[in-house]
């Protein structure tokens, strides 16, 4: 029932960053979508590899959030 939990919230996030037209709330739905990933991968008994590929997506995402805030500023 967890697996399917969790693909079911993989997929949404999937979804939800595809549709969205702001990129304040893509950072966002990122972030979940890598702890929903990683989750899925804990069920499956890969926590070693979840935890190193949500550091790396972290790490990708801090490229992110330095383009959410020059937004912002550009929008003030």
């Amino acid at each position: 029932i967890l697996h399917f939990f969790l693909d079911v919230c993989f997929l949404l996030e999937a979804l939800a960053v595809t549709c969205n037209l702001s990129p304040y709330y893509d950072m966002l739905d990122l972030v979940v979508r890598s702890v929903v990933g990683c989750g899925w991968l804990v069920s499956l008994r890969a926590s070693f590899i979840s935890l190193v590929l949500f550091l790396a997506n972290l790490g990708g995402m801090l490229g992110g959030v330095v383009f959410v805030y020059s937004v912002s500023l550009a929008a003030d």
